[in-house]
């Protein structure tokens, strides 16, 4: 099975900033979030992580109560925002967020478009996929490269990205019938139950 696992919030989560590249740590609720959902996830043999702080500290979590160590990919690192990194959404004119939505191509002043980000991430999956397969792998990243693993499990184009909404130190499995990909479960929150 794979387990995809949201990195807890930052200071850029809570403030509502756009957050691509910038390196912010996990807050205070972002550590709790961290240990929520190490304590959730049963029978874990391989923990692989985003190199971003926020997201190597969530797999340490889960990682520690497995006796594992972290295993980094770069390929799973954020969507790069450019220009737009620690901005809030409100700041993007309107009609460069409805360009942004329409069009897979549209990239951010000096940042990546989601073509890229699914070129990436999707050979990344399919590297881990025969782990995935037999052992129970737990990826943790971040909103982007996590919407586009599940259009790589629905078989479908990025423009569903923006028809999904995936909370901090949320959870979604892929599960595998032989080499198919199965999405099972998406955003699943019911971890963080009591966390303010």
């Amino acid at each position: 099975m794979l387990t995809l696992v949201r990195h807890g919030r930052t200071v850029a989560n809570a403030g509502g900033l756009l957050q691509g590249r910038v390196d912010h740590p996990l807050d205070d609720l972002g550590r709790r979030q961290a240990a929520a959902v190490a304590r959730s996830l049963v029978d874990v043999d391989v923990v692989v992580s985003s190199p971003l702080a926020r997201a190597r500290a969530t797999a340490e979590a889960i990682a520690s109560v497995h006796g594992l160590d972290v295993h980094v990919d770069e390929r799973f690192i954020e969507l790069d925002y450019g220009d737009y990194d620690q901005r809030p959404l409100s700041s993007i004119p309107a009609n460069t967020w409805a360009q942004w939505q329409a069009d897979p191509e549209f990239a951010p002043p000096g940042g990546e478009r989601l073509l890229d980000l699914r070129q990436r991430v999707w050979p990344a999956l399919e590297s881990w996929a025969p782990t995935a397969q037999d052992q129970h792998l737990v990826v943790v990243s971040h909103v982007s490269p996590m919407k586009a693993a599940v259009q790589w499990a629905l078989g479908v184009d990025t423009e569903i990205s923006w028809r999904m909404q995936l909370a901090t130190a949320s959870i979604c499995r892929i599960e595998f019938r032989g080499a198919r990909p199965s999405l099972t479960s998406f955003n699943d929150i019911h971890h963080l139950d009591g966390l303010v």
